[in-house]
Formats: C-alpha cells, sequence, structure tokens
C-alpha cells in the first residue's frame, strides 16, 4: 500500500525567487494554457489552473505540496499524520465513530475523503465554540478585563 506521503513534492531549495514571480504572474490571469515544443497550445481547465495556483503559491512560501486522489486508502499512522495527531488518538476518533473506518482484516483503513471531512467539521466547530466564547466575553465585559486594554472611547 502506498501512503499519501509517497506523493509528496518538496519546494525547490535553490530557485524560489523564480517561484515567487510565477506566483505574482498566476494571480492576475484568469486561465492558463500549456504550450508544447512545436507550438500547440492546450487551454487547462480552470479548476486545473486553480490546483496550480494553490501548489505554486504554497511551494513558494517553502512549504512541501502532497498530491493525492480523494478514493486515496491511508493507514491509521498515515492518517494521524494527516491529522497531526498520534495514532491512539486517531484510533478514539474512529472507535467513537467521529471518522468513519473499513477493517478488510486486521488494520483499519481510512478514506481521505472521510479525513477532510473530519477536518472541517472540526473546524466549523471550533469556529462556531470560538463565535460563542467570544460572544459571551462581550456581553459580560470579560474580554476588556483579561486583555488589560482600556476603552479609550
Amino acid at each position: 500500500m502506498t501512503t499519501l506521503f509517497d506523493h509528496t513534492v518538496l519546494p525547490p531549495k535553490d530557485d524560489a525567487s523564480s517561484l515567487l514571480g510565477l506566483v505574482a504572474v498566476l494571480k492576475h490571469i484568469d486561465h492558463v494554457a500549456l504550450v508544447g515544443s512545436d507550438g500547440n497550445q492546450i487551454r487547462l481547465p480552470f479548476e486545473v489552473y486553480e490546483a496550480l495556483r494553490e501548489v505554486v503559491t504554497a511551494m513558494a512560501n517553502g512549504q512541501a505540496i502532497t498530491i493525492a486522489p480523494h478514493e486515496t486508502i491511508l493507514t491509521t499512522q498515515g492518517a494521524a499524520d494527516l491529522l497531526g495527531i498520534s495514532r491512539p488518538t486517531l484510533v478514539r476518533l474512529l472507535e467513537a465513530g467521529e471518522i468513519p473506518f473499513t477493517q478488510p482484516r486486521r488494520h483499519r483503513r481510512v478514506s481521505l475523503a472521510d479525513l477532510i471531512a473530519y477536518q472541517q467539521r472540526a473546524r466549523n466547530s471550533r469556529r462556531q465554540t470560538l463565535d460563542v466564547m467570544t460572544g459571551e466575553a462581550a456581553e459580560d465585559d470579560s474580554y476588556d478585563r483579561v486583555n488589560g486594554f482600556v476603552q479609550t472611547r
């Protein structure tokens, strides 16, 4: 079984300036075409252009890029690495029903699409919780007392 990280591409070490120039160009155009050595042009679909722009931007910022289809199936260790959590923590999430998984034999397998859906749900939950906490702090003035700012107007 290949892991998600077999598809990881590291940014170039010595040519980051050319990527920054490419990022600037890609920000100001709305489509891209590939030009072959014979001069033939193939216009890229918008979705491919968007993916290319995100890849170039991340690599220009020194970030590695992992490219994988949504149908990718990961081991529990690969899934935990992707989420940035320990494997035992991931297993607890799987057993609690937070993330769907399969267990064809002895080992659990998790789909990349299910991991991404879990990440989005967790992100939305954190955002809602922070919104509620911020609202409560604003209502009872505890925000101003905690951060020490003095209101001047």
